[in-house]
């Protein structure tokens, strides 16, 4: 190809990138709809980035997705009523022309496939959600609702509750929603209402509540209602603790960003949700590593079956450390975090059981905390009840995340240059590193990155609206 082709080639991307974007944000806005690439969003993507995920579908299954192939399902979505879902038009795209040579069937043929997503949902009422806290994991919660803002959203960011309210609060909180030195600026804009203690972000009123306590605020006082508490402070991890949210007025529901103790049930979205009912009234999300580690010890398990195993988290520093030496109750915590790796405990490999209780008794864990502030790495090593080789397990791996239940969980690698701040912003529980894969008969060690942040943020969503009872369908199922 000459260099005038290459260019007139990437200007033909670019114009129909361009063309997509205003289509994505219509079905989502009006219609509830997430539009993906094998499992890459579009939603709110740059054109460059709706480019990128069309070229990396031929690193997933050896075929190429032009955005001409894919264009036209867009639009034939785009004409349907379908309703709070997500739809991989990759998929989608692909399967229809390996079959078919004539585009004049593609309208007929997404109504088919996307039959069950018509008008689904639309009989749902949109549920109130609380953030207490706002660190780390407050804020990017906050970023995930508030990019979904629109009138078919159903999950509404309504009030944030901080203690405090000194002089000029108000002004820093917002200023760290603006910005993140690992996540980069906030997609849009963010404006004060000193006035009516709020911040405005992307037309999304939330209300700044101080309190000293989960138990001493009256939240029906500004409208809201049988509201979903999302416990992001750490502070409280037992019934009784958690307990005191319930006592707030227009409060129904509590979720813990972090694992709880006692009876309280630890969920790892897309492992055991199903186990939330309707009568529990406090839920937690488990922790970063446990959200990693858990999806992908299951599709391993199903599979091979694990005898048992030991799990190594090389897992970036975190707040609770000190930034330069100094008193810390925990062992080697009160060392420097940026300038040290340091060894601690994790609970993560007991805590897998229970969200996944055939692992019970099954695995050890520690931890190494290094000086990096995002993304980290578990390093699972479990003999097997099978065997398998390299090749067999990466195979099945990168189908677990392409086809299976899983594929919003987990996600796959075969990069031989991929680095840890490569991963910040990913949106899976964990992904696979399949050039470390080591496996050999019944013994295999499989290297996880996750962001510990991020992608942990995402599956806490998840978990959020299965409590709330709004279901997103993925089409097409397989």
């Amino acid at each position: 190809m000459s260099a005038d082709k290459h260019l007139q080639s990437w200007q033909e991307r670019f114009e129909m990138a361009e063309a997509m974007q205003p289509l994505l944000g219509k079905l989502y806005r009006n219609q509830g709809v997430e539009v993906l690439v094998y499992g890459k969003p579009l939603l709110n993507a740059s054109t460059i980035e709706i480019i990128k995920a069309h070229r990396l579908v031929r690193r997933h299954i050896g075929e190429k997705l032009r955005l001409r192939e894919s264009f036209p399902f867009v639009e034939a979505l785009s004409k349907l009523s379908v309703k709070h879902c997500k739809v991989d038009i990759g998929k989608l795209a692909i399967n229809y022309w390996r079959d078919n040579a004539d585009a004049s069937q593609i309208q007929a043929y997404m109504t088919k496939e996307l039959e069950q997503g018509l008008n689904f949902g639309d009989d749902v009422e949109s549920k109130d959600v609380v953030l207490y806290g706002f660190g780390r994991i407050g804020r990017l919660l906050a970023r995930l609702m508030i990019e979904k803002t629109g009138k078919s959203n159903k999950l509404c960011l309504r009030a944030i509750v901080l203690r405090g309210g000194k002089k000029g609060d108000l002004e820093k909180r917002a200023s760290l929603l603006r910005r993140d030195s690992v996540h980069g600026p906030f997609n849009g804009s963010v404006e004060v209402d000193e006035e009516n203690n709020a911040i405005i972000a992307n037309g999304t009123y939330i209300q700044i509540i101080y309190a000293n306590s989960p138990d001493q605020v009256d939240y029906t006082l500004y409208g809201i209602n049988n509201a979903l508490v999302v416990d992001n402070t750490g502070i409280w991890k037992d019934e009784d603790g958690l307990g005191l949210h319930l006592k707030s007025k227009g409060a129904s529901k509590v979720l813990l960003t972090a694992p709880a103790k006692g009876a309280i049930k630890n969920v790892v979205y897309g492992v055991n949700e199903n186990d939330i009912l309707p009568e529990d009234m406090i839920v937690s999300a488990a922790s970063c590593t446990t959200n990693a580690i858990t999806p992908v010890l299951k599709a391993v398990n199903d599979k091979y079956g694990i005898e048992n195993g030991h799990v190594e988290t090389i897992h970036s520093y975190t707040n609770d450390q000190n930034l330069i030496d100094n008193y810390h109750s925990a062992d080697r915590r009160g060392r420097s975090a940026p300038l040290n790796m340091v060894i601690t405990e994790t609970g993560a490999a007991k805590a897998v059981a229970k969200a996944l209780p055939v692992m019970e008794g099954k695995l050890t864990g520690n931890a190494i905390r290094v000086p990096t502030p995002n993304v980290s790495m578990a390093i699972i090593s479990v003999n097997l009840n099978g065997e398998t080789n390299r090749d067999e397990l990466n195979e099945y791996l990168k189908d677990i995340a392409l086809t299976s239940e899983l594929k919003n969980q987990v996600d796959y690698t075969d990069s031989t240059e991929i680095v840890s701040s490569d991963l910040v912003g990913s949106r899976y529980a964990g992904v696979v590193d399949s050039q470390a894969t080591i496996a050999d008969g019944k013994r295999a060690i499989l290297y996880v990155w996750y962001d510990n942040e991020f992608g942990y943020s995402c599956q806490v969503v998840g978990v959020m609206q299965k409590m709330l009872g709004l279901t997103t369908l993925s089409l097409p199922e397989a």
